[in-house]
């Protein structure tokens, strides 16, 4: 399903009262993501423990 995706310092204080589908959970280790329902709109969170270029590199995430 298309979403949009955040970066937050904190997936269990950012779903707080939020209409939460699934999550926070860890699939990738350094990684907590839940995913919300917002205005009938589906949005993941995440929530990297250490730099996500760490995590998964892509040096050309940023070219056009």
């Amino acid at each position: 399903t298309p979403h949009v995706a955040f970066e937050v310092d904190d997936v269990r204080e950012a779903v707080k009262g939020k209409n939460v589908i699934y999550g926070p959970t860890s699939l990738v280790e350094h990684v907590t993501v839940a995913f919300i329902l917002d205005g009938g709109a589906l949005v993941e969170l995440l929530q990297f423990d250490k730099p996500e270029q760490e995590i998964w590199p892509h040096p050309n995430k940023f070219e056009i």
